[in-house]
């Protein structure tokens, strides 16, 4: 989720003046205007202008819903009361219509790759200065399995819009990641092991939550039979790992190559593929605001060029179609009430964490309205709690700390499956130069990984039981 406020613009990187959010700038979120180069294949070479604003503001919580309903696209990073928000020249006058004072932070120009250079991005391995490509992803995951036969299994559960429609496109892939015994990762709700459902780049343009995927894939295969907690966990809990939940997405970022694009939604350019005329319009679908549950309330916008744009309908996405036929072949549905504070039983099993960047926040259900708890608000934010102490992050609704968003996986899963649901925004909370959504490639090993290793291992170890006591959230 980085969630809905960073637009991924379309080509270049947009940068943010450095003393004020070092590399942030390349995340636009949000909404409205948004951006896209038509990258689908439809792109074509070019160059245009990208505007940072600061937005000065005094009820910032109120404000940035107010600005992520009206489309514009939210960076992720605050200083104080001060937004900032990521548009081309004319975005400045929208905003004194809303009441706002904005003023220029910087200016940036990108690039529109062509249909050569995706293509090209898409074959190799790495891009800006390391940053792993789809292809490297799914290599990633078979190697492993090929590797160790005995810890991991490979399953394709869908295609990406552009496969689907004939036009080049992915397969969408996870992993299964456990001691391997007879029944293990079967696409049945009714497995042995509690499971831990761990996924990232849902939105395209956040290239460190593939990363710390790609190394918690490696952190339980290398560590089995030699590290004693994931030994432990291996023997007792099955870890899935969908590493690019928006492959055709993560394409059009690699197709910038050192300067990546800022794709954040999807392919699908069936409601606009005349978007990426303007600063930051974008083709795509949001699908961290397309998911059908109390889908098309908040933060979402309606105009498909908008980074927000939610789709023509709940689920409308086949990439958000397969991933929640996976859940349901995963996790039963436990939450049986369809009040919005009806809750799963107490005895329930599993966990997800979807990974979004990077606003330095865990956040959990409901994010379409922090007014509204759900029946187990209780040990998800003890949970929450306890991710942020060790993370050093904040947490709380969406709502409470950031600004609510419906149609997201977490409340989806929660939702439809009464499984207890976390997004982790991954930032820089140490001002270390690790701001943005593509920041120096370095910050993966030495800032990133370290934080989120004890949280993911924390969060697994509850999976057998995230809703039994708080105490136990804090052990």
């Amino acid at each position: 989720m980085a969630y809905k406020r960073l637009a991924g613009l379309t080509a270049g990187a947009v940068v943010v003046a450095a003393a004020l959010l070092p590399q942030v700038a390349q995340a636009g979120t949000g909404a409205a205007a948004t951006a896209g180069r038509a990258t689908t294949g439809h792109a074509h070479g070019g160059h245009r202008t990208v505007v940072i604003y600061r937005v000065p503001t005094r009820h910032p919580l109120a404000d940035a819903e107010r600005l992520a309903d009206s489309g514009y696209d939210l960076l992720e990073k605050r200083q104080g009361n001060t937004l900032f928000v990521s548009g081309d020249t004319s975005t400045a006058a929208g905003l004194r219509r809303l009441g706002f004072t904005p003023a220029i932070a910087t200016t940036l120009t990108e690039a529109v790759p062509s249909p050569t250079a995706m293509t090209r991005a898409a074959a190799g391995d790495t891009f800006d200065g390391g940053y792993h490509t789809v292809t490297a992803q799914y290599s990633h995951l078979d190697d492993t399995a090929s590797q160790h036969p005995d810890l991991a299994k490979v399953v394709t559960y869908g295609q990406s819009w552009l496969k689907q429609h004939g036009h080049g496109g992915r397969d969408l892939k996870a992993i299964c990641i456990t001691k391997l015994q007879a029944g293990d990762c079967a696409q049945s709700p009714n497995s042995a092991k509690p499971r831990f459902f761990l996924m990232s780049q849902i939105h395209a343009r956040e290239l460190t939550t593939g990363e710390m995927s790609w190394r918690w894939i490696d952190a339980l295969t290398s560590g089995y039979g030699k590290d004693a907690a994931i030994t432990k966990l291996m023997d007792t809990t099955e870890m899935w790992v969908v590493p690019d939940a928006n492959p055709d997405g993560v394409d059009m970022v690699a197709a910038g190559g050192d300067n990546p694009v800022l794709q954040r939604k999807n392919a699908d350019d069936a409601q606009g593929s005349q978007c990426g005329v303007s600063a930051y319009s974008q083709i795509g679908v949001d699908l961290n605001r397309n998911a059908d549950t109390h889908w098309n309330t908040t933060g979402t916008s309606s105009a498909p060029c908008d980074q927000t744009y939610d789709g023509p309908a709940g689920d409308s996405e086949v990439e958000n179609s397969a991933l929640e036929n996976l859940f349901r072949e995963l996790f039963p549905a436990v939450r049986t009430g369809t009040g919005d504070t009806d809750p799963a039983p107490s005895d329930a099993k599993g966990m997800m964490i979807t990974l979004h960047s990077d606003a330095s926040m865990v956040l959990f259900p409901w994010e379409y309205d922090s007014t509204v708890h759900t029946g187990n608000d209780t040990a998800l934010r003890a949970l929450a709690a306890h991710m942020a102490s060790l993370t050093g992050y904040q947490y709380g609704q969406a709502g409470e700390i950031l600004y609510n968003a419906s149609g997201g996986t977490d409340d989806w899963t929660y939702d439809k499956l009464g499984l207890a649901s976390f997004t982790i925004e991954i930032g820089d909370s140490n001002g270390v130069g690790c701001d943005g959504f593509t920041p120096p490639f370095s910050c993966q090993d030495s800032y990133f990984w370290p934080k989120m290793e004890p949280a993911l291992l924390y969060a697994a170890q509850h999976a057998a039981s995230p809703y039994t006591t708080t105490s136990a959230a804090h052990h």
